[in-house]
């Protein structure tokens, strides 16, 4: 091929967007993540895994979006929208994104907080820990449940932001952060003072139970190991 040909050929690549195409890099997403939804409110994913559909699918807060509502990485934000959300309910307060798995590598430990499994509601005693986007990590004792149903209460530290923040006790999920227990108490500010407002769960098992019932994307839901 003659150096003009090579030269025409170049510069049609060049005028298509041309150049050898790159695959974008899949954007890490596990338990504790931080999301955009919708361009504009930022929450976190309470965990991702898989339904018994096979789909790709995780969690946040129904009050950080409904379905139809799409979903970026908040750390990866130039990726793009990297899932939807399918389901919800407000009474429970969850969301059922699901993600598309050209976009998302699914892990199951973000900035050293592991997810290993399902756990059963916390008692009174044992100690919980959640990872949110806006506090971090933090931990403490679980009071019992709360008012509502489905509802657990946690000396946790949460702040807006940290809605769908999954609870774990032992590595084992059990919730995502709800809300504060009170307006009356303080709010959280930083996670190393601990006179604060306990924070409300959602209860995991009351959630994936609902799903289960109405057959949504999310039935049968097992996190990723």
């Amino acid at each position: 091929m003659s150096s003009r040909a090579i030269v025409s050929v170049l510069l049609a690549m060049m005028l298509l967007g041309g150049g050898v195409a790159h695959a974008a890099t899949p954007v890490p997403l596990g338990g504790g993540s931080g999301l955009v939804v919708n361009g504009d409110t930022l929450c976190t994913l309470t965990a991702i895994g898989n339904d018994n559909r096979g789909n790709l699918i995780g969690f946040t807060s129904a009050h950080c979006g409904g379905p139809g509502a799409v979903v970026a990485a908040e750390a990866d934000q130039p990726a793009g929208i990297v899932g939807t959300m399918v389901a919800g309910n407000d009474v429970l307060d969850y969301a059922v994104i699901q993600f598309d798995r050209q976009k998302v590598r699914p892990v199951s430990e973000v900035n050293g907080f592991r997810i290993d499994g399902l756990g059963p509601d916390p008692v009174f005693g044992e100690v919980a820990c959640k990872l949110g986007r806006t506090t971090g990590y933090s931990c403490g004792v679980t009071w019992g449940p709360g008012e509502q149903p489905g509802t657990i209460v946690n000396q946790v530290c949460g702040q807006p932001g940290d809605s769908g923040a999954p609870v774990t006790v032992d590595n084992k999920l059990v919730g995502m952060i709800h809300g504060a227990f009170s307006e009356e108490l303080p709010t959280c500010v930083i996670k190393f003072i601990p006179l604060h407002t306990p924070a409300v769960t959602m209860s995991i098992n009351t959630q994936l139970a609902d799903i289960t019932a109405k057959n949504r994307p999310g039935t049968g839901f097992v996190p990723v190991a």
